[in-house]
C-alpha cells in the first residue's frame, strides 16, 4: 500500500504513453533545464563584469585664480560691516587717462589683491617717513595692510621701478603741489627712490611744510610746496588742525608761492579739496563776496562747491595758460574713513583689510568733490590740448576708498596705549600709514609717465 503510493508519486510517465515519447520527454527536460543553467552563468557573470570596473576620474579643471592669502591678522568685528553699513558701489565706469575707447585700460578700474611680496621700502630703509604717518615704529599691532596691491581689471601694472624712473629725469623736476595729503604722497615717492639714490634736502620752508630735494647723481629735482588751496589763503591752524580765526580766502588770486616757481617745474601733481570744507571767508575783486560755515556771522552762505569750482578753473586756467609746456596731473579728491564720529568728535577706523565690490559707497561730499573735478579737467584738458600742455587725471578717490586699513588711526601717535590699552586718542583716517596703500599711486604714477612719453 505504501510502495503503490509512493510509485504513484515518482511516476512521471502515464502508462499510456509509448515508451519512445518517454525518451522524448527526458531529452527536453534536460535540454531545457541545461539553457536555463547557461543563461544563469552568463548572466551572473556579466553582473559580476560590470560591477567590477572602475571608472575614470573627469580630467582635472586647471585652477587659473590661485589666491595666495598674505600674512593678515584674524577677522575682527572693525573687519565686518553691519547691515545698516552696507552700500553699493556705483557701477558708473568714467573713462579717465586711459581706456579702451584709446586702446589702452583704465589703470584705475580693478581690485586689490593679496600680494606676498613685502613692500619696496620700510620705515628703517627709509628716513624720509614723517612721524604721523610712521604707523610701525609708533606701534601698529598688524601687518596685513601691507600685502595688497592695486590690479586694474584690464591690464597689468608694473611696480615702480625706481632705477628707471630716475633714469627717465634725469634733469628734471617734478612738484608736487597741495595739502598734506600731496605731503603724504611726496614721502612715499622719496621713499621709493632712496631705494637707488638717496635724496639731498636743499630747501624747507620755516614750517617743514614745503621742502625741496636733489638727487646728485641724476640732478633730479623733487619739490614739495604746501598750499591747501592753492589760492591766496590766510590760515589761522595749528598743527592739530584746530583754528583760531577763519581762513580768509581769495577765490579770484592763486598762491603766488607755487606759482612763482610753475616755470621751472617740468612735471606737477596738483590736488586740493578737503580744505574747502573748512570755514572760511571768501574774498573776489578785493571784498568780502560770503563766506562757508560760518555761523553768527551777518554774510552770505556760499557752498563749497562754488569755491571749488571757482578755484579749479582758475588754477587749470593758469597751468594750460602759462606757455610753460609741463606735464600735468590732477589727482582726485581723497575720501576719509572715519566712523562714528569725524577727526574732531572721536571718530576712528581701526578696519584691518580691505573693503570689497559693494560694500561701500562714496560721500557725497567726496563725489560732489570728484564730479567737479572731472567736469573741470575734461575743459582743461581741450585748452591744453591746443596749447601743447599734457593734462592727465590721477583718478585715486575709489581705489583709495576701498582701503580704510591703510590709515595711522591712533598710531599717529608714537605708543599711543603704552600707558593705558583704553585711552582716547585722536585717530588720523585720512592720511596714509608708509608704507602703505599710497604707495601704488605712485605705480599708476609711473605708467601714465612712461605710456605718455610714447
Amino acid at each position: 500500500m505504501v510502495k503503490k503510493e509512493a510509485s504513484r508519486v515518482l511516476d512521471l510517465n502515464p502508462p499510456s504513453l509509448p515508451k519512445r515519447h518517454h525518451i522524448i520527454l527526458k531529452f527536453l527536460i534536460s535540454f531545457l533545464l541545461l539553457g536555463l543553467a547557461f543563461h544563469l552563468f552568463v548572466s551572473d557573470s556579466l553582473s559580476f563584469f560590470t560591477s567590477s570596473v572602475v571608472e575614470a576620474p573627469p580630467p582635472l579643471v586647471e585652477e587659473t585664480n590661485v589666491v595666495i592669502e598674505p600674512p593678515l591678522p584674524a577677522t575682527s568685528a572693525g573687519d565686518l560691516l553691519s547691515v545698516n553699513e552696507s552700500k553699493t558701489i556705483p557701477n558708473e565706469e568714467i573713462s579717465t587717462s586711459f581706456n579702451a575707447s584709446n586702446g589702452e585700460c583704465d589703470l584705475f578700474v580693478g581690485d586689490w589683491v593679496p600680494d606676498p611680496s613685502a613692500p619696496v621700502y620700510t620705515n628703517s630703509s627709509c628716513r624720509d617717513i614723517e612721524a604721523h604717518q610712521n604707523c610701525m615704529m609708533n606701534g601698529r599691532p598688524d601687518s596685513g595692510y601691507l600685502y595688497w596691491r592695486w590690479n586694474p581689471r584690464s591690464c597689468e601694472l608694473p611696480r615702480f621701478d625706481p632705477e628707471k624712473f630716475l633714469d627717465l629725469m634725469k634733469n628734471k623736476w617734478w612738484a608736487f603741489i597741495g595739502d598734506s595729503i600731496s605731503r603724504n604722497h611726496v614721502q612715499s615717492f622719496l621713499c621709493i627712490l632712496s631705494q637707488v639714490e638717496q635724496a639731498v634736502e636743499v630747501y624747507h620752508d620755516e614750517q617743514y611744510k614745503s621742502k625741496r630735494w636733489h638727487f646728485p647723481s641724476h640732478n633730479f629735482t623733487l619739490s614739495v610746496i604746501w598750499s591747501p588751496f592753492l589760492l591766496k589763503a590766510d590760515i589761522f591752524e595749528d598743527i592739530n588742525g584746530v583754528s583760531s580765526a577763519e581762513t580768509q580766502l581769495h577765490l579770484d588770486k592763486l598762491d603766488k608761492t607755487w606759482t612763482d616757481q610753475y616755470e621751472n617745474f617740468d612735471y606737477a601733481v596738483i590736488a586740493g579739496g578737503k580744505w574747502f570744507l573748512k570755514t572760511a571767508i571768501y574774498h573776489e575783486n578785493g571784498t568780502v563776496t560770503g563766506c562757508h560755515s560760518c555761523l553768527g556771522k551777518n554774510l552770505t552762505e556760499m557752498s563749497f562747491e562754488y569755491a571749488y569750482r571757482r578755484a579749479l578753473k582758475s588754477i587749470l586756467d593758469f597751468m594750460m595758460g602759462s606757455g610753460r609746456k609741463a606735464f600735468v596731473f590732477l589727482r582726485t579728491t581723497t575720501p576719509d574713513h572715519f566712523e562714528n564720529g569725524e577727526w574732531f568728535s572721536g571718530g576712528t577706523c581701526n578696519r584691518t583689510g580691505p573693503f570689497k565690490e559693494g560694500e561701500v559707497d562714496i560721500k557725497d561730499v567726496d563725489a560732489e568733490m570728484r564730479g567737479i573735478e572731472m567736469e573741470e579737467f575734461e575743459k582743461a584738458s581741450i585748452v591744453g590740448a591746443e596749447n601743447g600742455v599734457t593734462l592727465k587725471l590721477l583718478d585715486t578717490t575709489r581705489m583709495s576708498m576701498l582701503r580704510p586699513d591703510g590709515h595711522p588711526g591712533p598710531y599717529r601717535q608714537f605708543q599711543p596705549f603704552a600707558k593705558d590699552k583704553n585711552a582716547k586718542v585722536q585717530n588720523d583716517c585720512l592720511h596714509w600709514c608708509l608704507p602703505g596703500p599710497i604707495d601704488s599711486w605712485n605705480d599708476i604714477l609711473m605708467e601714465m609717465v612712461i605710456r605718455g612719453a610714447h
